[in-house]
């Protein structure tokens, strides 16, 4: 039997592949589908889903246990072919002592269907009676949903496990609490932090209100809110000037001597070698590694690489050394060393202070026939998504490989919190897909400010602070309902004990967003960070209003992110498509072209520094505004092709890492 299913996770991609046991719940997602599939396909897959049902143990993680009784009625109804079957039965079970015991089983469709459900499962020519077909696709339905929400967990699962098991406990959340609270800066008792958001929702909202008449940008037609567009500024001669100047210094490089120069000054190859730890027996690890990551990053290939390298090395080597000697932690720890090694840079800080981070998402083609390609309405291809974090400073601190079906919001927090480089932001921007109302909420317990460019933000609800609250300008913003915050005081302890886990690595954040993406009327947990996030997004929304800086800077930002995924594109020369499907080949191409990029963004950053000075030292100005706005996705000065060789002389020089802008300070003048 072919089943056709939608993608499973990573994780459950690898085990599948490895032929270990797969996590059966990520084939659930077929029952969702049957309510417009014919019938033939229907019948052909009826007995496949009692057969997963009924092999895993599924358990309830609130009092309701609706839909878990449907499901356990269900299972006695696997040979049924009736069109209508009852609301109550008996059947035998056998009993602690071995002999058979009668027990009633029913279905309260009432407790969980709703009224369209309800219509179709009952006739009303038929009191006590509901239509089979049309009742098993319903409890499957709403199995699926509760899994994903996590109000049915299954036991011995990862991805659908009790998510409050994989929580710490209170205990020992207790002791943590107030150095959490102090450094994400919120108060550590529940009555302060309710109080400290709705005294901050309220005092935004009168700092809006009060600034409304001077706020040209901002209108309220039919009570609809109105932002204008304002026009960007244009760039000075002088920085046009000073940008030709520099580009006219910038020396040519080829991609492979970039890739080795920085090796040789960064070291950044020394993560990558046997999984033992044990050094490599190889010969020139060094150019080795140089040559992998340029094959995996540009998607040239191993073998490729090896074709045009002229005996220097075999595809056998190459191959070796991607698939034994890297990984993804490896490339993530090879790539910090590159980021850090930026950050120093003059150059780097006049860019960006490092405390701004834009998340957005790349997609890129994949084989058909793999278990973690979608098609993608939004990118308009079939494939994954490279999700990338950039820094305010050009530079990448953390990808991702991701499919292309799931709210990118998911994975914003976990890029920040795998970031391991000196470069540590506390500012998000991103667009649509990158917000929802629970990110809104865990990324202000753990310290984060969200603030994200929203598609169609005028149809969301603004929330008011308490329902008495009433504006002078800007009450037309708000809806009519106020913020609950005794439900956010009263799981208090649920919310921080969530975040603790999340920033102590004991659940990851990844799991948490993914289930608390799907509403749930009985998820706790869903309810309190809906509300807190409810509060947050309504306070980012009114400063989005009403700072225009803050409107700029958001654009600037999720420019250099599409301009990194642009630079990171040309880079990948050898083609448009990973021809693997393998799961951790796919991230690990993604995360290899991340380091080529940012090796290149290095070196280049150095060259702008050495033409900056050159020209400081013959007495031209050079301005800090003006060479703020040199972008360093430079590509004219990159050489791609041409003969591929291995220099492995070690550099004459020391890159220039510190700007000298004033004339003839560091430089000596030049002869009369």
């Amino acid at each position: 039997m072919t089943w056709n299913v939608g993608p499973l996770t990573s994780a459950d991609s690898r085990s599948h592949r490895t032929g270990t046991k797969i996590d059966p719940l990520s084939l659930l997602a077929v029952p969702i589908l049957l309510t417009g599939l014919l019938e033939q396909y229907y019948r052909s897959h009826r007995p496949a889903l009692f057969t997963l049902v009924n092999a895993i143990e599924l358990e309830a993680t609130s009092a309701d246990r609706s839909v878990l009784e449907a499901v356990e009625f269900l299972r006695e109804l696997k040979g049924a072919k009736a069109v209508f079957v009852p609301e109550r039965m008996t059947v035998e079970r056998p009993g602690p002592d071995g002999d058979a015991a009668v027990v009633t089983l029913s279905i309260d469709v009432d407790a969980f269907a709703s009224t369209l459900w309800r219509k179709i499962l009952r006739d009303r020519n038929r009191p006590g009676m509901l239509v089979r077909r049309h009742l098993e696709v319903c409890v499957f339905s709403y199995l699926v949903a509760e899994l994903r929400s996590g109000d049915i967990a299954v036991a011995g699962s990862d991805s659908y496990a009790n998510l409050y098991d994989q929580l710490m406990s209170w205990e020992e959340c207790r002791p943590l609490v107030a150095g959490f609270c102090a450094q994400a800066g919120i108060p550590a008792e529940a009555s302060a932090l309710a109080g400290h958001y709705r005294d901050k929702l309220a005092a935004v909202a009168a700092a809006v209100d009060a600034g409304y008449p001077g706020n040209t940008d901002l209108v309220l037609e039919g009570g609809r809110p109105v932002l204008k567009r304002r026009k960007g500024a244009d760039r000075r001669p002088e920085a046009l000037a000073l940008e030709a100047a520099i580009h006219d210094r910038l020396p040519q490089r080829a991609l492979l001597d970039i890739l080795t120069r920085t090796a040789y000054l960064l070291g950044w190859h020394r993560h990558f070698g046997p999984a033992s730890g044990s050094d490599p027996k190889i010969r020139n690890a060094m150019a080795r590694y140089v040559l992998t990551a340029f094959a995996h990053g540009t998607l040239l290939g191993a073998a490729q690489v090896a074709a045009h390298m002229r005996g220097q090395v075999s595809v056998h080597e190459l191959s070796l050394a991607g698939n034994k000697h890297a990984t993804a932690a490896k490339i993530d720890k090879a790539a910090v060393d590159v980021i850090n090694a930026f950050a120093v840079l003059d150059v780097a800080g006049v860019w960006g202070d490092g405390r701004t981070v834009a998340a957005d998402g790349s997609q890129i083609d994949t084989w058909d026939n793999n278990l973690l390609a979608e098609t993608s309405i939004r990118y308009g291809g079939y494939g994954g998504i490279a999700y990338r974090h950039i820094s305010n400073t050009y530079i990448a601190l953390f990808s991702r490989f991701i499919p292309c079906g799931v709210w990118e919001a998911v994975y914003i927090i976990e890029g920040l919190l795998r970031n391991a480089s000196d470069i540590q932001p506390d500012t998000i921007h991103t667009d649509t897909q990158g917000q929802s109302l629970p990110v809104f909420g865990l990324s202000a317990l753990l310290g984060f400010d969200l603030l994200p460019r929203i598609r169609n933000w005028h149809d969301l609800v603004f929330y008011r602070p308490s329902e008495a609250a009433r504006y002078q300008h800007i009450d037309a913003l708000f809806g009519p309902e106020a913020l609950d915050w005794d439900l956010i005081e009263t799981h208090w302890s649920d919310l921080l004990r969530t975040a603790i886990s999340i920033r102590d690595n004991r659940l990851s954040s990844v799991t948490l967003l993914r289930r608390l993406g799907n509403h749930s009327r009985k998820n706790r947990l869903y309810r309190a960070f809906r509300e807190l996030g409810r509060a947050v997004r309504t306070i980012t929304l009114l400063r989005y209003l009403s700072e225009p800086q803050l409107r700029e800077q958001i654009t600037a930002v999720t420019n250099r992110n599409e301009a990194f995924h642009a630079f990171a594109d040309w880079l990948m020369f050898g083609g448009k498509l990973i021809g693997h499907n393998d799961p951790d080949y796919q991230e690990k191409v993604v995360k290899f072209n991340e380091l080529i990029a940012n090796c290149v963004i290095y070196s280049t950053a150095c060259d702008i520094t050495d033409a900056a000075n050159q020209l400081a030292a013959e007495g031209h100005p050079v301005d800090t505004d003006d060479l703020a706005t040199i972008s360093p996705y430079i590509t004219h000065t990159v050489r791609r092709f041409g003969n591929w060789t291995l220099n492995l002389t070690p550099p004459d020089d020391t890159p220039a890492t510190r700007l000298d802008l004033e004339p003839r300070v560091l430089f000596p003048a030049a002869p009369a």
